[in-house]
């Protein structure tokens, strides 16, 4: 096959829909909007307009929060850790901070922080300093003979005491 035989698919090509070219196209002078109202004019977008009817929108309830600019974590799994220490670009004798890490590759950059995901089949002892760990991966570094130091703390949950 050469680059002049290329061709699309059968049908994947349709020729644009051509309105305004005079009536025996079937699609002439009013170009298949009818006539006058807002749905003929150009430019008008009626979404969630129910023809007078409170919209469904306002009439659901509305619950909960969703924040405009969430917190955002880069995430690094434990086995890509041990991984890191068993090939020696991390170094298991120091503490394994966020800087550590982005140095080594274990992520691009920290953003906002970075958590540790889980689970992993064994963890060397270890001092892991960073922003989040999932309980997992605290309870594997801790019977490994390692710790786990968050830098953010954890909030306190409704109905429990600080």
């Amino acid at each position: 096959m050469r680059l002049n035989e290329l061709a699309p698919a059968p049908g994947a090509k349709k020729a644009a829909k051509r309105v305004g070219r005079g009536i025996g196209s079937g699609l002439g002078k009013t170009c298949g909007k009818g006539h006058k109202g807002q749905k003929s004019r150009a430019g008008v977008a009626i979404k969630g307009f129910e023809g007078g009817q409170m919209p469904i929108y306002r009439r659901l309830p509305k619950r909960g929060f969703a924040r405009h600019a969430p917190n955002r974590y880069a995430e690094v799994r434990l086995s890509r850790i041990v991984e890191l220490v068993e090939q020696g670009r991390l170094d298991a004798s120091k503490v394994i901070d966020e800087d550590a890490l982005v140095a080594a590759g274990a992520v691009r950059r920290k953003k906002q922080g970075i958590r540790v995901l889980g689970p992993a089949d064994k963890a060397p002892k270890i001092t892991l300093k960073v922003a989040h760990a999932t309980a997992s991966v605290v309870a594997a570094i801790d019977k490994a003979g390692g710790k786990v130091e968050l830098t953010v703390a954890k909030k306190a949950k409704a109905g429990e005491d600080a």
